[in-house]
């Protein structure tokens, strides 16, 4: 039951509707209950002769009552859908503030199209499981044991029906359910893989249309589509037995009533059972069934749901795996950073340490250059600095102190980077730029974009800095992506600037005019540059070159090429291929 815990710790503010709609059902069921028996002594009154004074005043009663049972039913409706959407807007914001704190070590653990399945497909399922739960799941027993109580009262022996006919349906609709569970829970799982497929297609949609691969990728979606409407007919195929099963005791019942009821009106001329006893124990019939049916439904529905549950609670327990320290340190003294016998594995089960024996110390101003082939850790370690992730020996100081020790907003603003993956929000350009600094006056918006090389091209744009960008940068180019995303980084004014390969997509020229930028205007800053071109870290205070999640070497650039045969053969391969040292 824990998953069902952790959802009802969302409720919060839709307690109050769910409550009321409690209230409201239970008026609504007892209404309905006592109708057909107001109707049945209506039914005698006509029989007997009564006067029509006393009939219609039995009638006005029964049209009270059923105007007031759809009175409190419109009610119930109206309250469980707030209490029911309620519950899905605050499961939403939990999973999205919960997705919020969470390390990189944390999101690894949901893949991207999970998290948004899990905040959409499966939130819907819960929301719509909590207002039928509400709703159904209290109206159908309270109307099966309050039906079943007045029939015995009306029908006396009568309603031993229903000792036959219950049983039969009960074991009915408890084998449909535990058949189609199976498929129905096969179904959430797929659904992610669903996801993924479409998500990842539409990402590389350049690469699928430059491989003209669109009927690979339809193919694979129908595949997956198809195997999902196969679960999914599956399952429905056995509850539509529900139906039929409902009916055949239904009718059975009714035809039991009538024909037993009738004989015995007849042959003990109503001193047993009468007309209008025997209308009402036709009607409790039916709710008594209906109940049943609606009990098997929830069942359904519930089982459904609850692998919903279990998927949003998964991500609502899961608890951050970097968070404050309780007395943090709440300033930055300055830029510089220490590697202390460093290693790091992404999990603690992992065969072999991403990083290990780590040992570098740069001074604050520094321009410090990492170069190394693919897999050498070079992003790992600078992801260490900002406390992207936790070491898992050593330690990590900025400024002097342990990057635990700090408050994490704190380091993470002195701590400026631009990752690999140069992401841009849809919006203005201006509002882009503000994510580094929402303060930020207009001019020192112009002058990051002067540092950053970004000027030139964006007042080349109608609007300048109001051009609209489209969502995920669409209507820029990979360089010019790349130059607002130092631009962004430089505004928060920061003690460390990292950019891991972020001038990877801008011409040799514009580069180096970028690093002459850092060095005349940010001189106190220290500034941390991964790249794949020599080039662009030659000139450094030190560069650092990594092999295997390990530093091989590390010195400027004259050192590097008499002392690390791996550097010069690099420098070399590269300066013969592109004419780079020039």
């Amino acid at each position: 039951m824990e998953p069902l815990k952790v959802i009802l710790r969302s409720v919060r503010d839709a307690k109050r509707p769910t409550i009321l709609t409690f209230i409201f059902i239970l008026g609504e069921v007892f209404l309905e209950v006592l109708i057909p028996f107001i109707t049945s002594d209506l039914v005698n009154y006509i029989e007997d002769g009564e006067p029509l004074g006393k009939v219609v005043r039995v009638g006005l009663i029964m049209v009270a009552a059923a105007i007031f049972s759809l009175v409190c039913g419109a009610a119930a409706g109206y309250y469980s859908a707030h209490a029911s959407a309620g519950l899905a807007r605050n499961l939403r914001k939990d999973i999205f503030g919960r997705v919020q704190s969470f390390s990189f070590s944390n999101i690894d653990k949901f893949s991207t199209a999970s998290l948004v399945t899990r905040m959409t497909t499966d939130v819907t399922s819960v929301q719509t499981a909590y207002m039928m739960s509400i709703r159904i799941a209290v109206r159908a027993p309270v109307m099966l044991v309050f039906a079943v109580i007045m029939a015995f009262i009306k029908g006396g022996a009568l309603a031993t029906t229903f000792v036959v006919v219950i049983p039969v349906l009960v074991f009915g609709l408890i084998m449909i359910a535990r058949f189609a569970m199976p498929a129905f829970r096969a179904v959430f799982k797929k659904y992610d893989k669903l996801n993924e497929s479409v998500e990842e297609d539409v990402r590389a949609m350049r690469v699928v249309k430059g491989f003209a691969r669109e009927g690979y990728e339809t193919d694979k979606f129908s595949v997956a589509s198809e195997d999902i409407k196969k679960d999914f007919t599956k399952a429905e195929r056995i509850v539509a037995v529900n139906a039929p099963l409902m009916q055949l005791c239904i009718y059975f019942n009714m035809l039991f009533i009538m024909y037993v009821g009738s004989k015995l009106i007849i042959t003990n001329q109503g001193s047993t059972i009468n007309v209008g006893e025997m209308t009402a124990m036709i009607t409790y019939g039916v709710q008594i069934l209906m109940s049943l049916m609606m009990i098997s439904i929830i069942y359904v529905m519930l089982t459904m749901s609850f692998e919903a549950m279990k998927r949003i609670a998964e991500v609502l327990v899961e608890e951050p795996a970097i968070v404050d320290p309780e007395e943090p340190v709440m300033e930055v003294k300055d830029g510089s950073v220490e590697f202390t016998d460093v290693s790091f594995r992404y999990t603690a089960d992992a065969n072999l340490p991403a990083l290990s024996d780590i040992d570098l110390k740069i001074e604050s101003g520094m321009t410090v250059g990492i170069l190394g082939g693919t897999g050498s850790s070079k992003s790992t370690l600078v992801q260490l600095i900002s406390r992207l992730y936790d070491v898992s020996e050593g330690s990590v100081k900025v400024g002097g102190v342990d990057v635990r020790d700090y408050d994490i907003k704190t380091l993470r603003d002195a701590v400026s980077v631009v990752l690999q993956k140069n992401v841009i929000f849809s919006g203005t350009i201006k509002e882009n730029l503000r994510w580094g600094n929402k303060d930020a006056t207009d001019e020192e918006i112009k002058e990051a974009c002067r540092l950053a090389q970004a000027d030139e091209f964006i007042m080349s744009f109608e609007d300048g800095y109001d051009t609209k960008i489209e969502q995920g940068g669409t209507n820029v180019s990979g360089g010019q992506k790349q130059r607002l995303c130092i631009a962004r980084a430089l505004l928060k004014k920061p003690k460390v600037l990292i950019l891991d390969d972020s001038t990877s997509a801008v011409d040799t020229a514009t580069d180096a005019k970028i690093r002459k930028g850092f060095k005349e205007y940010i001189p106190d800053t220290t500034k941390i540059i991964i790249a794949q071109r020599v080039a662009s870290v030659m000139d450094a205070d030190m560069i650092v070159m990594m092999e295997g999640g390990k530093i091989l070497a590390s010195g400027t650039h004259d050192e590097l090429l008499k002392t690390c045969d791996v550097y010069k053969e690099t420098y070399e391969q590269q300066t013969r291929k592109g004419g780079d040292e020039s």
